[in-house]
């Protein structure tokens, strides 16, 4: 039996594993894909204290190799479900049943799809949930983000250095970003705006050659000739399986504290799958650390 065993190797995950560790308790993490959660996408890193410039790959590999390096164990298995048993927990996977003294859950959230047919079939060819990892390939080119937030403004921004033109398809006619990056995308001459419009087709054989828009409003249908569409349309937590052992609000987010209590003693949350006003790689790791101070207190 594992005195702790965390759900998710991205920072949270990972940082939280650090700090059992140094504990001195026993460490056990999951991961359905590759260490790193989100962030492995990020080329460059400059908002995190003490690190200037950092890529997300290389901050995810740092940080990976300084857990292993303190005993984490880390099996590539999915997760499928966690069991209250009192003075211990069952967490069951796709490859095999284990026990620890506690658990926190650190699954962190996924980009939103559209949901239309051949999305998972264009991704890499020309259909995009990270505009700072794909827009260079784009150089010079005609593309659209898709969205109205704050990632989809400074995905635009971004885009507008490299692309010939970019397009901000969104389905209302105003954006829900800051001020100040609506103030700098209609600054900008090569961005123009299809507002009050909904994606409804991707076209193009083995690539993505143009998107069809649909005017909410009038209901009319118009093709626009793109090499590739970002889409920006929020996050998702994927957190259905624990619902039996924590409560998720109506989007599907773990509520907890700040002290990553969740209702079921013994079980602990961090980062961005749980109710949070910020998610960015600062609050994922402080949450890490405070789960994993409050696991190993649950143990003593």
């Amino acid at each position: 039996m594992k005195d702790i065993i965390i759900i998710g190797a991205g920072p949270a995950g990972i940082t939280a594993a650090i700090y059992g560790l140094r504990a001195g308790c026993s460490v056990l993490l999951f991961e359905q894909q590759s260490y790193g959660g989100q962030i492995v996408n990020t080329p460059d890193i400059e908002n995190y204290p003490g690190l200037k410039h950092v890529s997300g790959f290389e901050y995810a590999t740092t940080l990976y190799e300084q857990a292993v390096g303190f005993g984490a164990e880390i099996e590539y298995e999915k997760v499928l479900s966690v069991e209250d048993k009192g003075d211990h927990k069952t967490v069951t996977t796709d490859g095999g049943s284990y026990e620890a003294k506690t658990v926190i859950i650190a699954t962190g959230a996924k980009n939103r799809h559209m949901g239309l047919d051949r999305e998972e079939e264009l991704i890499g060819k020309g259909i995009s949930y990270c505009a700072t990892c794909d827009g260079a390939f784009f150089r010079n080119k005609d593309v659209a983000v898709y969205g109205g937030g704050n990632t989809a403004l400074s995905d635009a921004l971004f885009l507008s250095n490299y692309c010939s033109t970019v397009y901000i398809i969104h389905r209302r006619d105003k954006f829900r970003g800051s001020d100040a990056d609506t103030a700098k995308v209609m600054e900008k001459e090569n961005i123009k705006f299809v507002l009050d419009s909904t994606v409804e087709k991707l076209n193009g054989d083995n690539v993505l050659s143009s998107v069809t828009v649909k005017n909410k409003k009038t209901g009319e249908l118009t093709d626009i000739n793109v090499s590739a569409l970002f889409v920006a349309i929020g996050q998702e937590p994927d957190n259905g399986s624990f619902e039996n052992v924590v409560s998720l609000d109506e989007k599907g987010y773990i509520a907890s504290p700040e002290s990553c209590t969740t209702k079921t003693p013994g079980i602990f949350t961090a980062g961005d799958c749980r109710v949070k006003e910020v998610r960015q790689l600062t609050t994922a790791v402080s949450d890490g650390a405070v789960a994993a101070l409050a696991a190993v207190s649950y143990i003593s």
